[in-house]
């Protein structure tokens, strides 16, 4: 080629083989990126400690006294040293005993770092508490069976069941509702939950404030959300240690010790768990024995107290006698049969009284996951295959204040 893409020199001089003057145009420069490359920055890392130093570092970690890196850095050791995480569980715990309940900081425990899916691909180097069992096994089980449903499933038609009412959702609404409720624990803890802390308290006021707030999203955004806020659940109790079991979680007009209210969530997510197996034709099989137990044990101790609030609402039968705050006075034996069940004696008089065998004017026996059915409100008393002696209005005071217990 010639003219101004010639091979001469381009802005040599005014003319170029006695032509017309060229344009002084520069020689174009090159791109940064064709030049010789820079030097990498290298990577800020943190400053890591060893092992004698991270062990050295347990008792301030217990007592709360680590700085914010120093206490990332033990959090993070736990997760690979067995030997030291035993050692920041007897620590930790010896410290709760130290402390009393009204002076409870949690605030450190609730910036645990702990890899993602540790808990489900290896044992628990910080073991969950006793109580927290029950939650933990329910929530993996529906996990399992949300893993399998199809994308259709999500839509699948649940109705949801209550003794004073029922409502129709789709499988993706009730896990989001048991995300709202479950949520009030991480109210309790300080943890950031889905609704934020100026959501209601009340359980059927929360769900319907979580199903405005989040509209339509798919499934796996849904199980996503639900599954992720278990787990900083079941995190947070775990470093908490047994100390934290004494906190209270509010449910508007009530509150619950935490750890009962882990069993109470537990026993929810089992019942809306077999709602949508139900809808979707899946098997679910009931929780197991020891986990029962404890549902049933929380559902007889909360029993004097629904059926004291159902006299003052004068919708109990049976009559009432005066008794002093913790003694003996009339009672109803609950005999709940098959794995998990056992005997409970139900006083009748006032929930400060103790139950016993013998003041038992009434005699109750049935089917243990049936009474959870009753409890849950997916039974009326008078569906159920119930034997029964003694005071009859007793015993149907009882059944009908089993049933009162439930909610959405």
């Amino acid at each position: 080629m010639t003219g101004p893409m010639g091979d001469g020199p381009r802005g040599s001089g005014p003319e170029q083989n006695g032509g017309p003057p060229l344009p002084r145009v520069p020689l174009p420069r090159g791109a940064a990126e064709d030049g010789p490359p820079l030097p990498s920055p290298l990577p800020a890392t943190a400053p890591t400690l060893d092992h004698l130093t991270l062990k050295s570092l347990l008792g301030a970690w217990a007592l709360s006294a680590c700085s914010a890196e120093e206490t990332a850095a033990v959090e993070t050791h736990l997760t690979d040293c067995a030997t030291c995480a035993e050692e920041a569980v007897r620590l930790r715990d010896a410290v709760g005993l130290l402390r009393s309940e009204d002076s409870l900081d949690l605030d450190p425990l609730l910036r645990a770092r702990v890899l993602e899916n540790c808990l489900g691909r290896r044992p628990a180097r910080i073991p969950v508490p006793e109580w927290a069992g029950p939650y933990d096994a329910e929530t993996a089980r529906l996990d399992a069976l949300l893993r399998d449903l199809g994308p259709g499933d999500w839509a699948a038609p649940v109705v949801l069941e209550w003794h004073s009412g029922a409502r129709r959702a789709s499988v993706a609404d009730v896990i989001g509702h048991l995300t709202a409720v479950d949520g009030l624990i991480g109210a309790a803890l300080g943890e950031n939950a889905a609704l934020g802390a100026d959501a209601p308290r009340d359980p059927t006021e929360r769900t319907i404030e979580y199903w405005r707030r989040t509209g339509s999203r798919s499934g796996g955004e849904v199980r996503e959300e639900w599954r992720e806020q278990g787990h900083t659940l079941l995190r947070t109790v775990s470093f908490a240690g047994r100390s934290a079991g004494g906190l209270d979680v509010s449910y508007g007009d009530f509150e619950l010790p935490l750890r009962d209210a882990f069993v109470d969530r537990a026993f929810e997510c089992w019942i809306h768990a077999g709602d949508i197996a139900e809808a979707v034709d899946y098997p679910y099989e009931p929780p197991a024995p020891r986990h029962l137990n404890a549902m049933l044990d929380l559902t007889a101790r909360l029993l004097p107290i629904a059926l004291a609030g159902r006299r003052r609402a004068g919708l109990a039968t049976s009559p009432a006698r005066w008794v002093e705050a913790g003694t003996p006075g009339r009672s109803v034996h609950l005999e709940l049969e098959g794995d998990g069940g056992g005997n409970w004696f139900i006083p009748l008089d006032s929930p400060a009284a103790v139950g016993s065998k013998a003041g038992s004017v009434a005699q109750v026996a049935l089917e243990a996951t049936e009474f959870c059915q009753l409890a849950a409100g997916h039974r009326e008393p008078e569906e159920l295959a119930v034997g029964q002696a003694g005071d009859r209005q007793a015993i149907r005071d009882v059944l009908a204040a089993t049933a009162s217990l439930s909610r959405m």
